[in-house]
């Protein structure tokens, strides 16, 4: 007997019809439905099925061509709920980039601003594009940080994510190409269990344009993930990855279930699983919570 899969739609909101069109595909696909449910009235729906094509990101693509705006995933119904999150802070976790956000503060901002989005392509390695932008910030006061801390606009469903998963039983990391301060803020906040990030050296209560090494790179982010799922006594396939730029592409790809989230077209195309539409609790959706699975643990969280 062929392996039971899950085809996952979210859509804000998901109109009735998604579901009846995407079912009527798979059925001419060749696949035999097994189950539906609704996990979150007007926005999430699982259909359980059997046979059809193979490539499930392939059939999970022809999904989303078929249902335009709304988020698609395919996978095993066995093992979907992971045990572990590694998260992307950066347009991730929160809506802004910190660094961005201290090179304004330094006057600098829309020269750094186009540095990070190159980074974030993969245009440029990111050590030296961090550098480099790291440069033009030498001298800020290093209280300059708390101040960026105090900015910082969590991204919507990143409270429902981080509670959700914990409250599932998952550890729950947050590995940040940015920087110690507003990653241990947002960390805080959030509820992660570690944090971390970039650390920036300060001389007499200043930046001094520099960070120190070894940086938190995309190598550095996959080794974290596998460090961990070892310590926990599973593999990375029992692992969530998520993040947007192209620093997270090695997490995503070792992760069973890895996320590009509202992500830059490279990391996009590198990843599986994506989130182009929706909030970060597609990504639990993705993992068969529903709504009240939800509300019942920001009800635990608070």
């Amino acid at each position: 007997m062929s392996r039971m899969r899950v085809l996952t739609l979210v859509g804000a909101p998901l109109a009735p019809e998604a579901a009846l069109e995407a079912a009527s595909f798979l059925r001419a696909q060749g696949a035999e439905l097994e189950a539906q449910r609704e996990l979150s009235e007007g926005e999430a729906e699982d259909i359980l099925f059997q046979g059809g094509p193979e490539d499930d990101r392939a059939l999970a693509e022809a999904i989303r061509a078929l249902l335009p705006g709304v988020d698609v995933a395919i996978q095993p119904v066995e093992g979907r709920r992971k045990r572990l999150l590694a998260a992307d802070m950066d347009s991730t976790m929160v809506t802004g980039e910190t660094i961005d956000e201290l090179a304004e503060a330094a006057g600098v901002g829309p020269q750094v601003a186009a540095i990070t989005q190159a980074a974030m392509r993969g245009e440029l390695d990111f050590e030296q594009a961090l550098d480099s932008r790291l440069a033009q910030i030498r001298g800020l006061p290093e209280a300059i940080l708390q101040q960026v801390s105090d900015r910082l606009v969590l991204s919507p469903g990143a409270r429902e994510l981080v509670a959700t998963m914990r409250w599932g039983g998952a550890f729950t990391m947050l590995v940040s190409g940015g920087f110690h301060g507003p990653a241990d803020d947002c960390g805080r906040r959030l509820g992660f269990e570690l944090v971390r990030a970039n650390r920036l050296i300060r001389e007499e209560d200043k930046l001094t344009g520099a960070a120190e090494r070894p940086l938190v790179t995309g190598d550095v982010k996959l080794a974290l993930l596998r460090e961990r799922a070892e310590a926990l006594g599973i593999g990375p396939e029992a692992a969530m990855a998520i993040g947007d730029g192209s620093n997270d592409i090695p997490m995503l790809q070792a992760a069973g279930l890895g996320i590009a989230y509202h992500a830059k077209p490279k990391t996009r195309a590198a990843a599986r699983f994506a989130i182009d539409h929706t909030d970060l609790r597609t990504a639990l959706f993705y993992q068969g919570y529903d709504a009240e699975d939800l509300a019942e643990a920001l009800g635990g969280a608070a």
